[in-house]
């Protein structure tokens, strides 16, 4: 399937008549749907070893769930991905205080982060390449951070059919970033029921445990004989009802690993996830030195997805590449401060077989 040019449509409004649109895209046999609020990736539609196309990806028919209740599915996440502890970091000896969305702590950029924002969208092509430029300027202050934060996300299908992901952002004050994905992954397709049968590999030799408000405790734990070890491939649900304590501070996985290759120029494969039933394999590469896998453990049967159906606990699971959650707090973890004159920078390719 060669590459064709973004279709783009209205999707829905929000309240105050802002018009949001989707935009689609098809190459290399992997078709993706984009909606301008939030950078969310709508749908994800690849095929199987039949051929049959399945999207793979948890999501809503209507732009009204993704206002009201949606975990984050999608979605692009910022200023902050993951959590930090009470909402507060120091940089340079100042203090700031964040928006606090999760308990005590701020999640995913705070109450209004980049995932509840309006992004400005253009279509390109480039050889076999189609994709989108997504561009959104977060002004200084805004949910608590310093910095008017210029940013600029590239959505690519390659004609190879990957899914590229490449982040840029610039500030004019010292500033903190950590931009991910937060795609809800069902390889057998949204709605078909758990993941538990998934098999997931990662290639990481440890982990950074949390404490009750999962907040990391700083220690870099090896997984070895613990349910964290990934680096062979196993079901998720091999080990997800483990007495473990860290598990059960997180209904389940919600975890961050700390990637073996650490920060990287290129990317740099560092997990793989199949689904043994419908043969789809998706393999992550990324320059980020960690990944938060999430099993999808308050997904709680009260959300209606795009194809009609409830999504329970573990109906899907989400990798998304990052810095350690709590880093400004943590200097021992790498660092995500941003100075003015510098670019941040990180890209993160999903590939596809059946």
């Amino acid at each position: 399937m060669g590459g064709r040019n973004p279709v783009k449509e209205l999707f829905g409004k929000l309240a105050d008549g802002t018009e949001i649109h989707r935009w689609s895209l098809e190459n290399g046999g992997t078709r993706l749907k984009v909606l301008s609020y939030g950078g969310t990736v709508q749908s994800l539609e690849l095929p199987d070893r039949h051929g049959q196309y399945r999207n793979v990806s948890l999501g809503f028919a209507g732009i009204e769930e993704y206002v009201a209740s949606s975990p984050y599915f999608g979605a692009l996440i910022g200023r902050y991905g993951n959590r930090l502890a009470d909402g507060r970091f120091t940089l340079d000896g100042e203090a700031h205080q964040l928006s606090v969305n999760d308990g005590e702590n701020s999640l995913h950029g705070g109450a209004e982060g980049f995932d509840k924002r309006v992004w400005d969208i253009e279509p390109f092509t480039d050889g076999p390449d189609v994709g989108l430029y997504l561009s959104y300027v977060s002004a200084d202050g805004e949910m608590g951070y310093p910095g008017t934060l210029r940013v600029k996300v590239t959505y690519t299908l390659t004609g190879q059919g990957d899914w590229r992901i490449d982040y840029e952002a610039t500030t004019d004050k010292v500033t903190v970033v950590n931009l991910t994905s937060h795609v809800y992954w069902n390889l057998a397709g949204e709605g078909s029921g758990p993941v538990h049968d998934h098999e997931l590999e990662i290639a990481a030799a440890r982990y950074t445990p949390v404490g009750p408000g999962l907040i990391p405790t700083g220690e870099l734990t090896e997984v070895a004989g613990t349910p964290f070890d990934f680096r062979a491939a196993k079901t998720i649900g091999e080990d997800l009802r483990n007495a473990d304590q860290q598990l059960l501070y997180a209904k389940g996985f919600d975890h961050n690993w700390a990637l073996d290759k650490g920060s990287t120029a290129q990317p740099e494969h560092v997990a793989t996830l199949k689904d043994p039933s419908s043969g789809r394999t998706l393999r992550i590469s990324t320059t980020e030195p960690g990944i938060q896998f999430y099993s999808g453990n308050f997904l709680d049967g009260t959300l209606v997805g795009t194809g009609g159906a409830v999504y329970r606990q573990g109906d899907a699971l989400c990798l998304e590449t990052q810095h350690h959650p709590d880093s400004p707090n943590r200097p021992d973890f790498p660092s995500t401060v941003l100075r003015p004159g510098e670019t941040y920078r990180s890209t993160t390719v999903h590939s596809f077989d059946a």
